[in-house]
Formats: C-alpha cells, sequence, structure tokens
C-alpha cells in the first residue's frame, strides 16, 4: 500500500506533489523523508511521507550543513569582516606550519589546502569538536601542495573555516549563525541541536544496498592510507562510520560546522531562501555581488579525494554543475552524504530542501533530488 502524501503545496505547483508521490511509492515501503521549497521568498511546497513524520521532524543533515557554515563566512565577508584574498595567517598565525603560510582564505574556501584529514586520523570525541580539529591541522603536513589542486574535505572544511571565524570575530561559528541565521528566522535547521529539540529527532538510518548495488560498492578503490579514507577517516584504528556521527548526542549538541547540523527540509530550504530573498518583510541575507562571489566556480574538474569531476564555489558546491544542470548559473547549495540536498538558485529565486532518513545508495545527494528538484524548478520557471 502506498504511502500517504502530507503537506500542502501552492497552486501551480501540483505537479511537484505528483513527482513526489510517484518517488514514494517506488521505494521501500519505511520511506520516509521531506521536500520543501521557497520561491522569491514564499512557501510554495512542503511535503514529507513516513511514519511518524511531520513537517518539524529532523534528521541529521550531514554536509548539507556546509552551506549553513559557509552563508556565516559569506555574512561576514559581506560585512568587511573577513576578506578572502587575505593569508589565512592574518587570522590565524599558527596555521602557517608545514608550507601552509601561503594559503588564502579564498582557496581554503575551494577545497584547496591539501588538509582533508591527519595522518594518524581523529577520534570520535575530537570529529565532534571543531576546535580540536582545526588545532589538529594547523601542525598538518598537505596531502598536496596548497592551492595547486583540490579535494574534498569533508569532515574538515567547516572547522577550518570556523577557526578562522573564531580569530576574526572572537565567536565561534555556530554562535554566529544562532544569532544572525537560524534564531532571526525561526529555522529548523541547528549546528548544535538544544536537549528541548531532542524529540524531534529521527535516528539515521543505515543504507540498505541490493546485491547489485553492494557488489558495486566492493568494487571500487579503496585502501586504508587513500587520500578518500584519509578525508573520511577510515585509515585509524577505530574508522569512522558516517552513520554513527549524526546519531551521536555528542556530535548532535555540538554541532561541527562540517557533518553535525540537524534539520528539516522546511529548515534547509528557509534558510536558502533567505540568503537570497525578501522572507517575511526581511530582506535577503546576501547582496547580489556576495551571492556571485559565492557560487562562481573556483575549483572545477577532478577531486583527489572523490577521484571524479566535483565543482566548487566559495565553501559551497556549484550545484548546477555538479548535481543539477537544469538549475540557473551560480546556483550554490550543499547536499549530504545521507541523502540530503539544499541550494539557492538566485536566477529563479528557487529555495529547495530535501531530507530523507534511510542512508541513500551511494551516498550524497540522493538520486531521487533529480527528479524532484526538476520538477520544483519547471514549476517555479512556470509561475
Amino acid at each position: 500500500m502506498a504511502q500517504e502524501i502530507q503537506g500542502t503545496v501552492a497552486d501551480g505547483y501540483e505537479t511537484v506533489r505528483e513527482e513526489f508521490a510517484a518517488f514514494v511509492a517506488s521505494e521501500r515501503p519505511d520511506y520516509e523523508g521531506q521536500l520543501s521549497a521557497f520561491v522569491r521568498g514564499r512557501p510554495v511546497v512542503d511535503l514529507w511521507a513516513g511514519d511518524g513524520v511531520d513537517a518539524g521532524s529532523l534528521y541529521g543533515v550531514y554536509s548539507s550543513t556546509k552551506g549553513a557554515a559557509h552563508l556565516v563566512v559569506a555574512l561576514l565577508v559581506q560585512d568587511g569582516t573577513l576578506e578572502l584574498d587575505r593569508k589565512v595567517t592574518y587570522y590565524w598565525p599558527e596555521f602557517g606550519t608545514e608550507g601552509k603560510g601561503a594559503l588564502t582564505l579564498r582557496e581554503l574556501l575551494a577545497h584547496r589546502a591539501g588538509l582533508v584529514g591527519t595522518d594518524t586520523g581523529f577520534s570520535a570525541a575530537e570529529l565532534a569538536d571543531d576546535r580540536q580539529i582545526a588545532e589538529r591541522l594547523a601542525d598538518q603536513r598537505p596531502f598536496w601542495r596548497p592551492g595547486t589542486a583540490f579535494g574534498y574535505h569533508a569532515l574538515v572544511i567547516g572547522a577550518l573555516t570556523g577557526e578562522v571565524v573564531r580569530r576574526a570575530t572572537g565567536r565561534t561559528l555556530q554562535e554566529v549563525y544562532e544569532e544572525r541565521i537560524r534564531a532571526p528566522y525561526g529555522l529548523d535547521f541547528f549546528l548544535g541541536l538544544p536537549a528541548a529539540h531532542e524529540p524531534r529527532f529521527r535516528p539515521v538510518q543505515p543504507m540498505e544496498p541490493t546485491a547489485k548495488q553492494q557488489a558495486l560498492l566492493d568494487s571500487l578503490p579503496s585502501g586504508p592510507h587513500t587520500l578518500a579514507s584519509i578525508a573520511f577517516n577510515g585509515h585509524t584504528d577505530d574508522p569512522t562510520d558516517l552513520v554513527d556521527l549524526p546519531n551521536d548526542r555528542t556530535v548532535r549538541a555540538k554541532g561541527p560546522a562540517s557533518v553535525g547540523g540537524v534539520a528539516s527540509a522546511r529548515g534547509l530550504a528557509g534558510m536558502y531562501a533567505a540568503a537570497i530573498s525578501e522572507v517575511d518583510g526581511k530582506a535577503p541575507l546576501l547582496k547580489e555581488d556576495t551571492t556571485a562571489e559565492f557560487g562562481q566556480l573556483h575549483s572545477v574538474g577532478y577531486d583527489l579525494v572523490a577521484r571524479t569531476h566535483k565543482s566548487y564555489g566559495l565553501g559551497f558546491q556549484a550545484t548546477a554543475d555538479a548535481w543539477h544542470p537544469f538549475l540557473g548559473a551560480g546556483t550554490f547549495g550543499h547536499s549530504g552524504a545521507g541523502g540530503s540536498q539544499a541550494f539557492a538558485d538566485p536566477r529563479s529565486g528557487l529555495a529547495y530542501g530535501y531530507t530523507r532518513r534511510r542512508n541513500a545508495f551511494p551516498g550524497g545527494a540522493a538520486p531521487e533530488n533529480d527528479r524532484l528538484a526538476a520538477a520544483v524548478h519547471r514549476a517555479a520557471l512556470a509561475s
């Protein structure tokens, strides 16, 4: 029996509901997830499916967290507090060891630092604490010459940029996010989940690949000391299991800025709506020049960690190139390992958010985002 689709869509977005219903009908019976979108600051899609789920249910969104982290950086650059072409050592002198002294903030944000992890890895306690990650990485020799190539800094980029934020402002990135972004808009997107909201959290469920999918995963090149293994902390005596991260209360409470965010789809989409549009009478958080700068392609080509083609702006994924080519040039956002996806398309005014509970195959933005985002985008262009 097909699951009932809950929630609402605005006039003209009925096809989005149909697409979501068709997808959910094709999924396993225990599927649960949420889909939300705003267009020019107006909510147009707010849908969910699954037993016990509602619009306020919260999920671990893994690297979609990076979007919140780097919206903070964009605001501080816009304010003049941070300068993209300053050396990182201007803010954080201790960072300059082992040949890292010439690296700029711009290069750091574009995943060009070569600091995807440490030689010996991180403990679980360290991965929950951005300050500890930053302290370890300040002494680490880069895995490639900074600025000459790029690779996904999966578990650490938020700690690195967060330390720059802390040195420049005297506040943690999480504190700035709470004060300037989450609280003013009442967003269900937390970098540090208060205990009072814990009952709303839906623990992540592990991926359950089919036999064919598992064979594909098993065929991928692997090794304990590859860049990919180092970047995902798989080279230690106690390798990190991605499912364990958001399911750990310490991680949820501290909200590490690379992977520790907890959100609903409405929270994800609402944050990007606030970034580019007037929402509830409030001016957009970002000016057009800032969205253009942070959405501009900075690292495009072969990603040394992912070992495939990837595209990044400044702290954000270049979503139109990396995931959804039908979106407007300059679209910026971030996906998460469990399947979440969120982005802003300034040209159409579209802000999109998607969450799901069970980790999707093969990782990153879940495949259904292709059809769901395309349906929302078509409706937005027609509205």
